[in-house]
């Protein structure tokens, strides 16, 4: 499997003889006692060993420079017994200060640490998730985890999402001829997953089947993750369907995935799926069924299977709740909403600020403003309105209504209270202004956005610009253009159409002739109203030649020839000698 590159140095414990540098010790010499007066005395020094073990913990954990000190605070100990570490970090229970106490030792001249005492650090430090010091640890030592430690050390590395650390050492461990456990893949399978590195998952999961690694739920279920990340829906179906029955998670996963590409057809046949394989669908499985409908404009269905769950004894929670008052909103039914808002209440379950936010998105969406606000004042005296969401929800609704003001004096106290805004917020604030003429304001603050280094989207850019070309500033128009795409991000078609009509209300026919070129190339389809700006114009211009050029092009697209442009074309074409043009005229009227 192709690795990452990293310095051997990191790894270079698992190629170590077990004894290189390493003296192994302990404190109590002799295993068996030939007499009781030798068991009493053995009895005795574990005894002692134990309390100075306690009493070094206290010291270490309590006295800020103990370093100092602690040779005097016990002339008689031999702390320089390299198995005296051990005890030490089993009782402390704290890796950071057991290592500082190993790195003291370190420092005294006689000090030799044994391979036991090392593990037993080092195993610490991974419990702790403390990788970069384990990793310095190791390097330090040079000594040689035995394999169960390595494997803790990789899903230690796997959970810290160093994941092209974790399959550094991974591959080493296997070259050195030890099989890591299912546990072990699996965490690596799931750090792939997080890290959105699908490649690391195949690659991961085929060498694993080639070790003869017995997979398990986690597995299919980061296998089933894969496949709906690269959208693999029927690898994945097949798997979910003939494979190792998983936990109702994996098909969770691919059902959402299948929402999400509005299969519902396959959803269907993955829910019947799942109750042939003795997995019966539970509440978080229906959770995406609904949601899935929902977004996909079908909230009716999502209702009415909502509403079945019920009638069927299953209890919705309160994320089910939200997630259906939010698609009832969307259509508009809030009378509906407003039940089941009620309802959840009486079912114990109260309402969060995404239960508050749906609603007052759909008030927004009757035109509502008055609920709007009452349902406002009450979400914020819940405590659920000073954060960015509920702001950019009631911003983004004002601005959509023409209150920008309003929109903008909650913009401003978000400021004041110290709520964080981000790229929504502005955004919808630059499109609002733009899209009721202010452009100054809308300017103003997409600058700020930049200042922040916040990063502005292609709707705020396509507003801007749209209301510079209806004022007639193509220059200005084409910087923005400019920076927009200096910023990587790519203009939406309408964009297009405003440089093109732009062009054209300034009588630049040729210019706006150059971009409609340029989007034709980019296999961009202009809008119908853009091809007949550029007409007129070019006729204006007296250019027949070229206005008949884009005529032909607006057909061949799609687009029929409306009677106002009919006439324009008829009238110059009069003007002209008519013979060389009635063959023309004929053909046109015959292809509209």
């Amino acid at each position: 499997m192709a690795r990452p590159s990293s310095s051997s140095s990191i790894i270079s414990f698992l190629r170590q003889s077990p004894n290189l540098g390493i003296r192994n010790r302990s404190l109590v010499t002799g295993n068996h006692y030939g007499d009781v007066e030798g068991a009493h005395q053995h009895e005795q020094k574990q005894q002692d060993l134990e309390e100075i073990v306690k009493r070094v913990s206290e010291i270490t954990r309590t006295r800020p420079r103990w370093e100092r000190t602690l040779f005097s605070d016990f002339p008689s100990f031999n702390f320089l017994d390299p198995s005296f570490v051990s005890h030490f970090v089993k009782h402390q229970n704290n890796a950071f200060i057991s290592l500082r106490f190993f790195h003291w030792l370190s420092s005294q001249s006689g000090f030799l640490p044994d391979s036991s005492s090392c593990n037993v650090l080092f195993d610490a430090l991974v419990a702790a998730d403390a990788c970069n010091a384990a990793k310095s640890f190791l390097e330090s030592t040079n000594f040689n985890p035995n394999p169960d430690s390595i494997q803790a050390y990789i899903r230690c590395l796997c959970k810290c999402g160093l994941l092209e650390e974790a399959i550094i050492v991974f591959g080493k461990l296997k070259e050195v001829g030890v099989c890591a456990s299912t546990k072990t893949w699996n965490s690596a399978l799931k750090a792939s997953i997080r890290a959105g590195r699908t490649d690391f998952v195949w690659e991961l999961y085929g060498e694993m089947m080639n070790s003869k690694v017995v997979a398990n739920f986690d597995t299919v279920e980061c296998v089933v993750q894969a496949y709906c990340d690269e959208n693999r829906v029927s690898e994945c179906y097949k798997l979910l369907k003939d494979g190792i029955v998983p936990g109702n998670a994996a098909f969770n996963r691919l059902i959402s995935r299948l929402c999400k590409n509005k299969d519902f057809g396959r959803m269907s046949d993955t829910l019947h799926a799942m109750i042939g394989r003795k997995q019966a669908p539970d509440i978080f499985t229906y959770q995406e069924v609904v949601n899935g409908l929902c977004k996909a404009g079908k909230g009716h269905e999502g209702f009415r299977v909502f509403k079945d769950l019920k009638d069927r004894g299953y209890a919705p929670d309160r994320v089910m709740y939200t997630t259906m008052i939010h698609g009832l909103c969307e259509m508009r039914w809030l009378g509906d909403a407003r039940k089941l808002w009620f309802e959840m209440i009486r079912k114990g379950f109260l309402p969060n600020e995404y239960t508050y936010n749906s609603m007052i998105h759909g008030y927004f969406r009757i035109g509502n403003l008055e609920e709007v606000w009452k349902m406002y004042r009450e979400m914020c005296d819940k405590g659920y309105g000073e954060k960015t969401v509920s702001y950019n929800v009631m911003i983004k609704g004002l601005c959509s209504h023409g209150r920008i003001k309003e929109a903008h004096d909650l913009f401003e106290e978000m400021s004041r209270k110290g709520v964080p805004c981000n790229h929504f917020t502005y955004n919808t604030l630059v499109i609002g202004f733009c899209k009721e003429g202010k452009i100054l304001e809308g300017r103003n603050l997409l600058y700020e956005l930049l200042d922040r280094g916040i990063q502005p989207s292609a709707a705020s850019y396509a507003s801007l610009i749209e209301k510079i070309c209806e004022e007639g500033n193509m220059e200005n128009a084409k910087f923005w253009w400019d920076d927009m795409q200096k910023r990587g991000l790519k203009p939406a078609v309408r964009t297009h159409d405003f440089m093109v009509t732009g062009f054209c209300k300034q009588g630049c026919a040729i210019e706006g002739m150059e971009w409609l070129a340029t989007m034709l190339s980019s296999k961009h389809r202009p809008g119908e109203k853009t091809f007949e700006s550029l007409i007129q114009c070019l006729l204006q211009i007296d250019r027949l030649d070229y206005a008949l050029l884009v005529l032909d092009t607006m057909l061949n697209v799609g687009y029929r020839l409306r009677i106002s442009v009919c006439n324009s074309l008829v009238t110059k074409l009069c003007e002209k000698n008519p013979h060389p043009f009635e063959t023309y005229l004929e053909r046109i009227l015959e292809r509209n």
